[in-house]
């Protein structure tokens, strides 16, 4: 009788990643740079399209009801290395841009790398707060895909998505994006006096390059018509290639 429990997979020729610092990601729809006081104005009107405060229901700040209040939030956070706040701007289509070949550009939403982990090469996108004007979009769909490529384009191994269990609809943006579904924690946390179940979700580095084309089919030109309606969705791609899918939207 032995007590070797064996050992995992040996991992080769390991290197830790850099963590994020001062990126520019950009993209044919949209561009993500470190977020800065100077977006505030742009982010705020945004958020202000969201009249019912929808988007900050399960965020741990705002909602924000000055444009003064949220500078303060930004504030603390800019220049933060965990976590990593990026303002995401989204191209702006207009007359002048196509005729220049060139492109405005309107931050609308923000999101962070978190929980960062370059010892472990894991990290976690979070502290999503995409306002009405990009919800939907290719805009949020390239800035995730964005996000992503740069972890695992950086060495990193895990690619972390965490949400409140009641988060049907981050729950569901998560599987869409290829994260695969890993439970959920139970009572992991306390907010405003209130129990929080979490669910976790997560992409490693062996599943990204299928992902990879996944987002590059959906967001080809080819796959939208003259009125810009999809042909083949990115969850249609993504699904099959989920290690395990979440409960709450059927196996």
């Amino acid at each position: 009788m032995t007590n070797d429990q064996g050992f995992g997979e040996l991992v080769e020729n390991w290197q830790e990643p850099p963590s994020p610092y001062n990126l520019t990601l950009q993209g044919k729809h949209c561009r993500l740079t470190p977020l800065k006081e100077k977006y505030a104005e742009e982010l705020f009107a945004a958020n202000s399209l969201d009249k019912e405060n929808h988007n900050w229901r399960y965020l741990l700040d705002g909602p924000y009801s000055k444009l003064e209040d949220y500078c303060n939030w930004i504030r603390c956070v800019e220049g933060e290395s965990d976590p990593f706040f990026l303002a995401v701007a989204k191209a702006q289509d207009t007359q002048e841009a196509k005729r220049d070949n060139s492109c405005d550009w309107v931050a609308c939403g923000v999101a962070s790398y978190m929980r960062i982990s370059v010892a472990a090469g894991s990290i976690e996108v979070g502290s999503i707060n995409f306002s009405p004007a990009l919800q939907g979009t290719l805009a949020a769909t390239e800035a995730m895909y964005l996000m992503m490529k740069w972890v695992f384009d950086n060495g990193y191994r895990r690619y972390e998505w965490k949400c409140n269990a009641l988060n049907y609809r981050s729950r569901r943006a998560a599987q869409r994006l290829g994260f695969s579904y890993e439970g959920i924690f139970r009572q992991s946390a306390m907010i405003n006096g209130h129990n929080r179940d979490t669910a976790w979700f997560a992409i490693i580095d062996k599943e990204w390059d299928a992902l990879r084309q996944c987002f590059e089919t959906y967001l080809a030109a080819d796959n939208f018509d003259s009125d810009n309606k999809q042909r083949t969705s990115l969850s249609s791609l993504t699904r099959p290639l989920l290690f395990k899918t979440d409960p709450l939207f059927g196996e």
